[in-house]
């Protein structure tokens, strides 16, 4: 986490942006899904967490360590991702200065592998945690991603030409790699 925002120093300058009420349509999700899946309660005592707070499975020791890699894998591909965007990168719907297609290294397997990553993390972690609140913390991010990803694209194929981007889009699959929907 500390890298990634140590990060955001090196970006470009950002020359468009969509409104801002069109930045809405996700932000509160995002932010709500990790509030939720990152959510740490400690229950003093002997007594029972709440409902939303109990783990609904026991993960057997190995399998949980599956997840552990799933998660870090998962981090790992959203920060090669991060990495080879490089200036061009936001935490938001941006333009930058200079910006182009990038469509190599991760992005020529998914359009969108920071929210690929970043999915099969919480996907990992909600088995973990196995709570009905990191499960609605996961199901919270997927949809926050799956509209971010539409803003996005929208955004892109008006700022930098539909045809480059439609061929993009028939070429390489939005979030799951060799499914295209």
């Amino acid at each position: 986490m500390i890298s990634w925002i140590a990060a955001s120093g090196w970006t470009g300058r950002t020359v468009a942006r969509p409104s801002a009420s069109r930045q809405w349509s996700y932000l509160p999700l995002e932010l709500a899904g990790f509030a939720l899946l990152l959510g740490y309660v400690h229950f003093g005592g002997t007594g029972k967490p709440p409902m939303l707070l109990a783990p609904l499975w026991r993960l057997p020791f190995a399998l949980q360590w599956v997840f552990v890699a799933i998660c870090a894998g998962g981090i790992a591909f959203a920060w090669w991702a991060r990495i080879h965007l490089g200036r061009l990168w936001s935490s938001t719907v941006t333009q930058k200065e200079g910006h182009r297609l990038v469509d190599s290294g991760p992005y020529a397997i998914v359009r969108h592998p920071i929210y690929t990553g970043l999915i099969a993390a919480a996907i990992a972690m909600s088995a973990v945690k196995a709570t009905p609140l990191a499960a609605l913390g996961c199901v919270l991010l997927v949809f926050a991603y799956l509209a971010k990803g539409g803003l996005e694209e929208r955004f892109l194929r008006e700022e930098l030409g539909a045809a480059a981007y439609d061929d993009y889009s028939r070429r390489v699959p939005m979030l799951i790699p060799f499914v295209k929907f």
